[in-house]
């Protein structure tokens, strides 16, 4: 472990859309994460295996596997993990209300800040008409996303090489192409109207893969992001606050950079 990197501790920690199991996956970055903070609650919320991507073709790198194996050795040592599954291991869903290996399946949670606010806590896709209404439709933006993901990875390899930062190109194209901002935008205030609904003080969830936190009409939306691009989390401090970690800005103030996409255990079609 890193000597001069101190080990950040949290009241709460939220991540989601980590897709282990895909080629995209920063599951290194991820892991550098969860080695360098602590929290007493840890939840999942949703998308942190890709079952989508592993029907299609297996891929299982040993990162992945680490970062399984870290999550379940926090939960031995008394870290308070809920798994809130999201439509790509939508599987667990079939399994809410039980408890794996310490950690609990749960279809939604109400948080409770340490200055007394109530959030919930979802992964989104109910809230996404297509999921909801047309699934092939989002099998095939599945395919089309990662396909752009495999397009980044190399280049920005070669922007790695020549010395430039991390550049996201799904990330501009959400930015700039109207469609997606709307669809974002449409997102947020279906997931804060719920929100309304429940009588909380906010929402906390993953599924656009677009950290984010702001007010909308009194309600407090969060997304924690994702860590197939942007490596980031939502965490709570002891007095309640939140805040959105950038980890891999965050790490690159101590020089590290992400080593390339590691080789897969097993690989087929």
């Amino acid at each position: 472990m890193d000597a001069e990197v101190p080990v950040n501790h949290y009241r709460t920690i939220w991540i989601s859309d980590v897709h282990l199991g895909t080629r995209g996956c920063k599951a290194e970055a991820l892991l550098d994460f969860l080695r360098f903070t602590e929290c007493e609650t840890l939840y999942l919320v949703g998308d942190i295996v890709d079952g989508w991507a592993l029907k299609r073709s297996w891929f299982w790198a040993q990162s992945h596997n680490d970062v399984v194996q870290k999550v379940l050795r926090k939960a031995r040592k008394g870290t308070k993990v809920v798994y809130i599954p999201g439509n790509h291991d939508e599987a667990l869903r079939n399994y809410v209300e039980m408890q794996f290996g310490d950690i609990s399946i749960l279809d939604e949670a109400i948080h409770e800040t340490a200055d007394g606010k109530r959030f919930l806590v979802l992964h989104g896709d109910q809230f996404d008409g297509v999921v909801r209404y047309a699934k092939w439709l989002a099998h095939l933006g599945d395919w089309a996303y990662n396909t752009m993901i495999r397009v980044n990875h190399w280049y920005n390899e070669g922007r790695r090489l020549l010395g430039y930062p991390y550049w996201s190109l799904s990330q501009y194209l959400k930015a700039k192409v109207k469609n997606a901002v709307e669809f974002i935008s449409r997102f947020e205030l279906a997931v804060a109207n719920e929100a309304r609904k429940r009588n909380v003080d906010g929402v906390i969830c993953g599924h656009i893969h677009q950290a984010e936190m702001r007010d909308i009409d009194g309600i407090l939306y969060c997304n924690d992001g994702d860590w197939v691009e942007s490596c980031t989390a939502l965490v709570e401090h002891f007095d309640g606050s939140l805040e959105i970690l950038h980890w891999a800005e965050i790490r690159q103030l101590f020089g590290w950079q992400p080593s390339r996409q590691p080789m897969p255990l097993v690989m087929s079609r």
